[in-house]
This record gives C-alpha cells, structure tokens and sequence, in this order.
C-alpha cells in the first residue's frame, strides 16, 4: 500500500480561508470524488474533494483552523498501486496545475487526468445533498456564478424521479415481440395521424400519473327530453334541433358551480397546492377524421341553451377543418365525452390533463322505472364520472352525479334552459 498526502489545491483567488467542516476521520475509507472538508470564505464554501480511493491514515486539519493552498489536509493510504509510469502521469498533472495556476484559471483542478469542477453552496446546502445521496457536483446552481441552492438539489431530484418513471413506463409499454407481425401475414405500415399522436402524451401522461376512478349512474331526461322536442322558433314557429349535448353541457357549469372541487387543477401535489378556477370553460370531446380534438364552451354558466347550441356547431366545424385555434384545446374546467349518436352505455372516460374529472354520456334508452309504486317508461341518460382520487373522494364524486342528474332532471326547463 501507498501513502499519500492530500492537499489543499488551487481553489481560486483563497487564502486562510476558514474550515467549517471535517467530513472525514481516522481509518474512514473514502472514494475518489468523495468530500474531505468544507472551507469557507466571506463568498461561499466550498468542499475539498479526495482524489482518490483509500482510507484515512491520518487526518491533519480540525474545524477552526485556516488553511491556503498547499496545506495538507490528511494522510490517505491508497487502495490500488501506482505504477512506475503514473509517477509521470501525476508529474505531467502538476506541471499543468502550475501552468494554469500562472494563467489565474482557477475554476478546475487537475488530478490524474480528472478535472474537478469547485461548486459554491452552504455547508446547509451540502449536507442536504449528502443526506438524499446526491453528489452536488451533478448539480446545476441557480445563483449568482452557479452557486447552488436547496431548491436546485429538490430540482435535481424530481427531474431524475420523473427519467427513471418516463423509463420504467416505457420499458413496461415496450412489448418484446419474438416474431414480427409480416411473419404471420401481409401487413401495412402507415403513419399515426398527427394530432392522435399529440393526444397521445397527454393521454399517457394522464394515465400513468392519475389515480382513475369512474363512478357510473343513470340520469333521468324524460322532461329533458320533452322540452327538448316542444323547443320552436319564435319567429318561424319551426321546431328547433337542439343537440341533447347542449343541454348537458349547461347542466355541467351549474354542477362544477355548485362544487368547485371538481373544477380545479393540480399545480404541486407534493406541496399541497391547487388552482381553483373561477371560469367555467366546459370542453367537448370532437371526433373527427384526423383524430380525437377538445375544443371549449367559454362561460358556459353564461350562455342559453340556443347559443350553446350554435356554439357546438362552429367549433365542431372548426376543429373537422384543422381551422381551430391551438389555444381553444386547452384552459378547460371540465370535459364532456359523449359516445350517444354511436351507441354503448358505460365506459371509462380517461382524464383530460390538467382536468381533475371527465364525465362520459352514453346513449339514452328507454327503461321501466319504479316510481310511486307503479311502473313508468322513463328515458334514462348513462354517466361515467372518471375522476382523480388525489384530490376528489367518492362520496364527492356521488354527490358531484347527484347534482348533474338533478340539473338534467324534471325541473331543468325552468332552472337552466331559459
């Protein structure tokens, strides 16, 4: 085994600069990279770093004590054996560590062909970082000459938590096919439509970090239904067409009124924090030719039936034509998807990202219901309230079906509609 002395290297423009901290102690084995001491000036600290593996013979240097360049730190016996052509190497290494030294650049240190980069931050700081097992020197500071901040490392940290989840969920998706599909048969290869493959990010997003659950109910429209038909054109007296959708969508805004949790956003779920939206900007889920687009109703609390109605007609139009306006798919309080012209019942409405729910309508049907004790034919609506169960429970979200029922039921003509 070699021993080796461990000094302090050329730091910058330091001298008799303060040691706050020893991290190390006798007989400790260390690793290349691995802090030694934090010294401290009236700019920042700094910590030493060993430049080799070993263990600690003798530890030279106690808190207190003011050290400059050159003054050795410990004794360090090293764990492998240097050859004779490594004398040379670490000659040729000190020979540039003097040249740079003339020329005042003073930012890295030069160790067996290794630069170490000096990081400023707090001994506050460093010690966060040592105890979540981030080495501070992967971390980019934020401050004044990349000085670095606690903020920097929690940064740091959720950004290598969200790489290893992106790589996890695509290890998981990625299926591992022994045989490729021409082997069994002709195939076609075509191209992903453009604007499913945007959805798909937000889609993917919203499933794999939104806890899903989907309450399902049935809504009675029979007087809905019969309004609905009796509607006329005042001045032609003609029977008006009037989509059902735009009815749910006015019975939507008064439920998201009536339970405002159902229309906020979560901004920073790990600090608590959400966005309670004041609007209510209702999105219909389009199905058109290139694919699944969410246009929005704006205040929709403040339009009638007839120009909701109009309003469907415009932006479903637009976004068949690609003539939508980008920023008229996003700012939503809640989404409605509606499988009713094509048929089904119940399903499982995925989330529309950064939404907290979606409600899913199915196709109505004609059911006999019990009422009064006598049986009645009733036109029952199905629902499927998908919803994020980190901030929305299920007695909220039955509550949230109790109310839009209610909204689309036998007084909603005089409620809602006019």
């Amino acid at each position: 085994m070699i021993n080796k002395e461990i000094k302090i290297p050329n730091i910058g423009d330091f001298k008799d600069v303060e040691i706050i901290e020893v991290i190390i102690k006798n007989g400790q084995s260390i690793k290349k990279n691995d802090p030694l001491i934090t010294i401290e000036s009236d700019k920042s600290s700094i910590e030493i770093p060993s430049p080799y593996d070993g263990s600690v013979k003798s530890v030279n240097v106690k808190i207190g004590d003011k050290v400059s360049e050159g003054d050795k730190i410990l004794t360090l016996e090293l764990n492998e054996k240097i050859e004779k052509n490594d004398q040379s190497k670490e000659n040729s290494e000190k020979k540039k560590e003097i040249d740079i030294e003339s020329k005042k650049q003073v930012k890295k240190i030069n160790i067996e062909k290794k630069t170490f980069e000096i990081i400023s931050a707090s001994p506050k700081t460093r010690k966060f970082a040592r105890e979540l097992g981030i080495d501070i020197n992967e971390v980019e500071g934020s401050e004044r000459q990349g000085r670095v901040l606690e903020e920097d490392i929690k940064q740091f940290v959720s950004l290598k938590v969200n790489k290893i989840k992106d790589e996890n969920i695509k290890k998981e998706n990625k299926i591992n096919d022994e045989f490729s599909h021409s082997e069994f048969g002709e195939v076609e290869i075509k191209k992903i439509p453009r604007v499913k493959k945007l959805a798909s990010t937000y889609l993917s997003k919203s499933w794999s970090t939104i806890p899903h659950v989907t309450n399902h109910d049935e809504a009675d429209i029979t007087e809905m239904e019969e309004f609905r038909d009796s509607l006329k054109d005042m001045y032609t007296g003609e029977k008006k067409k009037i989509t059902p959708l735009a009815f749910i969508i006015k019975a939507l805004a008064a439920s998201l009124k009536e339970f405002p949790i159902f229309n906020c956003s979560i901004d920073d779920i790990e600090n608590g924090k959400m966005t309670l939206k004041k609007y209510f900007h209702i999105g219909i889920a389009v199905d058109t030719p290139h694919g699944l687009m969410v246009p929005k109703i704006r205040n929709a609390n403040n339009k009638n039936i007839s120009h909701i109605s109009n309003e469907l007609k415009e932006i479903s139009d637009s976004c068949r034509n690609l003539k939508i306006d980008k920023k008229e798919l996003f700012g939503g309080s809640m989404t409605i998807t509606s499988l009713g012209s094509i048929g089904g019942s119940f399903f499982t409405p995925i989330i529309n990202y950064p939404e907290v729910a979606i409600i899913g309508v199915g196709r109505s049907e004609k059911k006999q219901k019990m009422i009064n004790g006598n049986f009645q034919t009733r036109i029952m609506l199905p629902l499927s309230l998908s919803y994020d169960h980190r901030i929305i429970d299920g007695a909220e979200a039955a509550r949230f079906n109790n109310s839009l029922k209610e909204n689309l039921g036998k007084n909603f003509a005089y409620k809602l509609a006019i």
